[in-house]
């Protein structure tokens, strides 16, 4: 199966990319819903966290408290480290699972962190949607009705602008509108396309 990692900051428009794959009956496995899914009541990393943290950082429901988590791991870099070691293997092996069962042309992995973990050694092709900072602000800010600062200090734990693009093999310009992104995303569909095709014929 031909693997095409798609990422890009916050308020890239990322997600708008591989909704409309999705359309030319691409399979999406988005990083951002398995790690979701990993840590749903029943699933043993869920267990193991309840058991690390205490049972406070559960809802009433058994479900994970994400604002308690986020607080407990925000202040304290070991506890941080331990859920990541925790967490992304897991994350990690579901997200293998999920690709090996993917049945179209080729498949996309969605996933904000695709460069800053291993996850971009799952794929084959990496796709970088990239905006200038200023826009990411913007498009956050007026999405998730956080402040400019909230958004500035989530940019800052991500991989520069930079670095991602010097990791990408294709760029995806998302700084124009919706209706330039689509054209865009046509073209890189063919090119998936064509690029699937020729690694089939090499296997």
């Amino acid at each position: 199966m031909f693997i095409v990692g798609i990422t890009g900051g916050i308020g890239s428009g990322k997600s708008a990319v591989t909704r409309q794959l999705e359309q030319f009956g691409i399979n999406v496995i988005d990083a951002d819903i398995v790690a979701r899914e990993v840590v749903a009541p029943k699933e043993e990393a869920l267990q193991k966290i309840a058991q690390h943290f205490g049972s406070q950082i559960l809802t009433d429901s058994g479900e994970l408290n994400r604002a308690a988590l986020r607080a407990k791991i925000f202040s304290d870099p070991e506890e941080r480290r331990w859920l990541e070691q925790l967490l992304h293997p897991v994350i990690r092996a579901r997200i293998i699972q999920q690709l090996g069962n993917t049945r179209s042309n080729y498949a996309v992995l969605a996933s904000p962190l695709l460069l800053e973990t291993d996850q971009h050694q799952l794929t084959d092709h990496i796709v970088v949607v990239d905006v200038p900072e200023a826009i990411q602000i913007e498009r956050t800010v007026a999405r998730d009705k956080n402040n400019v600062k909230q958004v500035k200090s989530i940019i800052q734990t991500q991989m520069p602008r930079d670095q991602k693009i010097a990791k990408a093999d294709t760029i995806i310009d998302n700084s124009a509108d919706l209706a330039t992104l689509e054209t865009k995303v046509s073209a890189l569909h063919s090119k998936l396309l064509t690029l699937a095709k020729q690694a089939h014929n090499h296997d």
